[in-house]
Parts: C-alpha cells; sequence; structure tokens
C-alpha cells in the first residue's frame, strides 16, 4: 500500500541532525515521508566503501524503494560526527564519492548529497 510520496535519507545516528534533514527533504522535494537508514558516520562507510556497512545499508534502501516506491536517495554528512570525525572538506570528499557509488547501484532513483553545517541548516553538495 503506497498512502503518500516518499524518499531515503542515508545519515548518521545523530538525532540532531534528523529532523532539520527530513524536513528539508520534504520541502524542497515535496514528498509527505522520508525513510531513514541511520549508520555513524554513514557517509565514510559508503565513501570509504566499507564492504559490511554498504551490504546493510544498501539492503534498507532497497526496502524503501521497493515497498514506499521512493525515488529520491539523500546521503549526508555532517559537523561535529562523533561517527566520522573529520574535516568537513574530507565530509564532501567522502560524500561526493557516496554519491557516485549510490548512483552505480542503478537503483531508478535519484540521488544528492548534502552537508548539515555546525548551525544545522542544510547546503546541497554539488558533484
Amino acid at each position: 500500500m503506497n498512502f503518500g510520496k516518499f524518499a531515503t535519507s542515508i545519515n548518521c545516528i545523530d538525532g540532531r541532525i534528523q529532523i532539520p534533514i527530513s524536513n528539508w527533504i520534504k520541502q524542497k522535494y515535496f514528498v509527505d515521508y522520508v525513510d531513514v537508514i541511520s549508520h555513524p558516520g554513514s557517509d565514510k562507510v559508503i565513501g570509504e566503501k566499507i564492504i559490511e556497512g554498504i551490504a546493510e545499508i544498501k539492503s534498507k534502501v532497497l526496502v524503501s524503494i521497493n515497498a514506499h516506491n521512493s525515488k529520491l536517495i539523500v546521503i549526508s554528512g555532517h559537523h561535529d560526527c562523533a561517527g566520522n570525525p573529520v574535516s568537513k572538506e574530507m565530509h564532501m570528499t567522502q560524500i561526493k564519492k557516496s554519491i557516485n557509488l549510490i548512483k552505480s547501484w542503478d537503483y531508478p532513483v535519484t540521488v544528492i548529497g548534502i552537508w548539515v553545517n555546525d548551525k544545522w541548516e542544510i547546503e546541497e553538495i554539488q558533484e
């Protein structure tokens, strides 16, 4: 059953970023719901190709696509990340690599990357 439009957010477990990311996705992409796939430092896991983590994330993305017909995947990184304590520049590199890897999965979705800055605001990342 489909009761609205869905998007998929792959992000860190940090509770500070959940609401800003979800609200931004809903407003910018006119979706009703955001399926959240959280993993500590998810941009590092995908961007650095950590196989065990990628397999888990990928299987959850498929549930979102198949069960909820999600047409958008958003991969993010954020300021003050305990799961991936690297510079903003490194996060940007990892997010861009993550976008490319997720696109290579060849799912029928749009893939974008975002950064949650030190004010908990969303910055869209251009490839």
